[in-house]
């Protein structure tokens, strides 16, 4: 019999966030897939579910780049995806870990959509995860929407202008991948009203968290926040005078 891939999403970095679920999968699967860049073999999200793995669990380390070529990106999803699909048909089960859910901007909705493609008999579950936007939520008590508000997840990986458009039909924007280009974003909050009261939160539910509010001042030259940051925009709201 074929073994099942599991789809593990173990939160935004500790250890006690991970559901029950998660946990009752990862201490019955075979193998652990975790993802590292080729230049490291670093995994957060292995060191977040570390704890609850089986002392015997094999562990295989899967490469995805950091790069935005088409061609490195597909050789390195389909080499992923042979590697998982070798362990499952030789009847193991195997959790790919990722850090927050992984269904959102994560590595996993590609290797899910190659070893469909490749070997759609094999069978795939998901386990949701909490995101990092929910765990800054929950340290700043910041209500994400409510009554008839609206909230839009956003990649700061986009121009100023589209952030801006997206920023200013929002009641309450996240905006996730919020490092590599920070002068776009800080910008688009700044044309937007919503720089003052936005909240920048790194490294959430890790050791070195930093979660601050207020853009003012940040975006220039060498301001990039650590890899692991977002940021949390309430739309501003009138003051009465």
């Amino acid at each position: 019999m074929n073994g099942t891939l599991y789809g593990v999403g173990v939160g935004p970095g500790a250890s006690d966030l991970l559901t029950l679920r998660a946990v009752n999968v990862l201490r019955a699967v075979d193998v652990i897939l975790a993802a590292a860049s080729p230049r490291n073999d670093y995994s957060a999200a292995l060191d977040t579910a570390r704890p609850h793995l089986r002392p015997d669990a094999r562990l295989l380390r899967l490469e995805f780049p950091m790069t935005r070529d088409a061609g490195v990106l597909r050789a390195a999803w389909l080499k992923a995806a042979q590697a998982a699909r070798e362990v499952l048909e030789g009847g193991e089960n195997a959790a790919f870990l990722t850090i927050g859910d992984p269904l959102i901007y994560s590595t996993f909705g590609y290797l899910l959509r190659t070893l469909r493609e490749m070997a759609p008999h094999l069978p795939v579950e998901i386990v949701p995860g909490v995101t990092s936007f929910q765990a800054a939520a929950a340290r700043t008590a910041t209500v994400l929407c409510e009554g008839g508000e609206s909230l839009r997840v956003l990649p700061g990986i986009n121009g100023r202008e589209s952030l801006a458009a997206e920023l200013g039909g929002a009641d309450t924007a996240v905006v996730l991948k919020a490092y590599r280009n920070f002068p776009a974003i800080c910008e688009a909050l700044r044309a937007t009203g919503r720089q003052a009261d936005s909240l920048l939160a790194s490294r959430v539910e890790q050791p070195g968290e930093d979660i601050r509010r207020g853009m003012d001042g940040l975006g220039g030259a060498g301001g990039t926040p650590p890899y692991m940051s977002l940021i949390l925009s309430r739309k501003p709201t009138m003051k009465p005078e």
